[in-house]
């Protein structure tokens, strides 16, 4: 007989054993007899168990799973850091009004330790708000605001400080001044993970030397490195698709880089908008109309969606078979489910989209042409679209040729919301599009649904309300169907006008091979001519060259390149003086 003896921690291995079962004889294969037996000294209550139970803070969730936020390694942890800080410092500035003036500096205090320095020229942050802001995870004004913005849940900065506090045990040092007229504001802290609040180590006023603004000190375990994933090529990046704001870096081999704007015009300010009710769900919508303050029915469907008008509101109440007096606070599950059919089955218009702040196909080909010299260009800005109720729009812009090597898969750079996304190109719904364009068709190499092979650049930019991405550390666009389809659009857009010009240089060069083929044998067909026509041997030369056409073909072949008068050679080259970290298996 062989004894079983089962505990809460080893659960049976015999599928066809029932868990905490009383004794029982099992037949074997061979014949022969198994009884299984459990120890009643070794069960477990319901009571018991429910004792171990425990509700996990989200701080000390995040401070176990720091991977999730982006803080999956040393090298990407000190550019998380640094896009995180950047990130606010641009949003704060853009909603102030203010042209930003960010500068960020990276020390190397000791091997894998860094200090990482970010100061803005924002609006500042009130008192009461900076433990919140710096110490405190998913807080913000962001969240629940339907408007396109860098950041999203509140996580980023806060779970910053408390990577640098985990891992050198430093407190985050910000000071901050919201008035040229009154002191600054200066704190340390760190997170008190079990409560996620922040644990406040000093607090004082301190006279600074700026009129308003943010500046942020953290001291973590991180190492850096040039390359496509470095902070000097986010930085770069962010300064084509920011043109309005001026970046200055201090990398930690003391060297400084200015990237000047561009634009003195600030970027079009987002407005707020309301949801729109094709991207409402039955659990949203009983929960609003649980909370509305609103009477009747018509008017919670005018005054808390946007595009629904009295008659639009009257016309969703009728396909529901609803009454547009009737209470919001009566209507549950069931007339909630009505109530999503009945706005399925009326058109209304499409959300606004006041909400969306661009590049613009402009900025953004002015960008690839400030970094690549290229002889071709090409950029595309779509209409926008309505994904889950959220309205999204795509911008793409391509290089192609130049000093760009012609035997390797073309490059890709991808955007949204005005940020770049160096990480997790692999799993990425822009990464997805790219491979699954015929790019043949634009007479660019392609095998199979890999990235196409060429001298070729392809940037792409996400604008949205709500950008859905794959995780909380935002580096790659979840695979979306719609989405993907519209970058699709896009590129074949961009496609099309760079096919045109692929067509036009593979003809214009035949055609000069050809010229230079017939100026080989000018000189025996001008010799035979001579001798039967009798006319000087030079004279038929000149003539026969002139019949060739070939400075025409070379003249006309140079007017098809672009002439790029922005590239920067310096700029080109930040980030690419040291030979280039190997990518990371997403990547490659």
């Amino acid at each position: 007989m062989i004894i079983l003896y089962q505990t809460t921690k080893y659960p049976a291995h015999l599928s066809n054993i029932p868990y905490n079962s009383e004794p029982k004889d099992y037949k074997m294969s061979s014949g022969s007899s198994l009884s299984v037996t459990t120890k009643d000294s070794e069960r477990v209550s319901a009571e018991q168990l429910a004792k171990g139970h425990k509700e996990v803070g989200i701080a000390e969730f995040f401070a176990r799973n720091k991977h999730l936020l982006g803080f999956d390694n040393k090298r990407k942890s000190l550019l998380t850091t640094i896009k995180e800080a950047v990130d606010n410092a641009l949003d704060a500035c853009e909603e102030a009004g203010i042209l930003p003036e960010i500068t960020v500096e990276i020390i190397e205090m000791s091997e894998n330790r860094f200090r990482v320095i970010v100061e803005d020229n924002g609006p500042g942050i009130v008192k009461r708000n900076m433990g919140k802001i710096f110490a405190k995870l998913l807080y913000g004004s962001k969240f629940h605001s339907r408007k396109q913005q860098r950041g999203q849940q509140g996580i980023g900065i806060s779970a910053a400080v408390m990577y640098a506090h985990h891992t050198t045990g430093r407190p985050a040092k910000i000071i901050s001044k919201t008035n040229p007229k009154n002191p600054a504001h200066y704190i340390e802290l760190t997170i008190d993970t079990k409560k996620n609040d922040a644990k406040i180590l000093l607090d004082e006023e301190r006279e600074w030397d700026k009129e308003h603004g943010t500046r942020i000190e953290l001291d973590l375990e991180a190492s850096y490195q040039k390359g496509s994933q470095s902070p000097d090529e986010y930085l770069k990046q962010t300064a084509v698709t920011n043109p309005h704001a001026t970046i200055i870096y201090v990398n930690p081999k003391a060297v400084q880089y200015v990237f000047a704007r561009a634009s003195e015009k600030l970027p079009k300010k987002a407005k707020e908008i309301l949801p729109h009710p094709y991207g409402v769900e039955i659990g949203d919508l009983i929960k609003m109309l649980q909370d509305t303050k609103e009477k009747t029915l018509l008017a919670f469907l005018q005054n808390n969606f946007s595009r629904v008008s009295k008659a639009v509101a009257n016309e969703i109440t009728a396909n529901a078979r609803m009454s547009a007096k009737m209470r919001p606070h009566s209507i549950h599950r069931d007339g909630a489910e009505a109530l999503i059919k009945g706005i399925h089955t009326t058109k209304i218009m499409a959300p606004s989209t006041d909400c969306l702040s661009p590049i613009s196909s402009e900025l953004l080909e002015r960008g690839l042409k400030k970094e690549i010299q290229a002889e071709f260009y090409a950029s595309i800005s779509r209409p926008a679209i309505v994904v889950n109720g959220n309205p999204l729009q795509v911008e793409v812009a391509l290089a192609y040729g130049g000093n760009q090597t012609g035997d390797s898969p073309a490059r890709l750079m991808r955007f949204a919301n005005r940020v770049p996304l160096l990480y997790q190109a692999g799993g990425c719904g822009i990464t997805r599009a790219v491979t699954g364009t015929n790019w043949k068709s634009y007479g660019i190499q392609q095998s199979g649904s890999n990235m196409p092979n060429g001298p070729l650049t392809i940037a792409v930019h996400i604008s949205s309300v709500w950008v859905p991405f794959t995780s909380e550390s935002k580096e790659a666009i979840a695979q979306n169907d719609e989405i993907i389809k519209e970058i699709k659009l896009a590129l074949q857009d961009a496609g099309r006008k760079l096919a045109g010009y692929v067509k036009k240089k593979k003809h214009a060069k035949k055609r000069l091979e050809r010229a230079n083929l017939f100026e080989r044998y000018i000189p025996e067909v001008a010799h035979s001519l001579a001798k039967l026509t009798g006319e000087p041997e030079a004279v038929l030369k000149h003539k026969l060259a002139e019949m060739t056409h070939k400075e025409e073909l070379v003249a006309r072949l140079s007017e098809l390149h672009d002439t790029n008068v922005e590239y920067d050679e310096s700029f080109a080259n930040i980030g690419k003086e040291e030979e280039e970290a190997h990518l990371d298996p997403d990547e490659e």
